[in-house]
């Protein structure tokens, strides 16, 4: 591996078609081939990060459903039910077997 003032010199194996695509592209921007993959890479790091359409629409459909279960109650009867809870909890469990 050779090193240039912060750059790094690897060998890749690409396709015939691949290396054709990079040399028109390359030629087409009037760019260094080196150039045009450095900023591919950059492109396609920033996209895969993001959720693919099938992702999106999955993760969409799950909030739906998990909206849809949110009960309608009041604040007040949050409230209660909460405190309800915390004084079962307080209270040192059940008394009895649970059905």
């Amino acid at each position: 591996m050779v090193v240039w003032y912060g750059m790094v010199k690897v060998t890749f194996t690409f396709d015939e078609g691949t290396v054709e695509t990079l040399r028109r592209t390359a030629s087409r921007l009037k760019k260094p081939q080196s150039v045009v993959v450095r900023e591919a890479i950059q492109d396609y790091a920033v996209r895969s990060g993001r959720l693919s359409d099938d992702e999106r629409r999955h993760m969409l459909k799950v909030f739906d459903r998990m909206v849809s279960r949110i009960p309608s109650g009041s604040q007040a009867q949050a409230d209660a039910e909460i405190a309800e809870i915390r004084k079962a909890r307080r209270s040192g469990g059940r008394r009895s077997r649970a059905e």
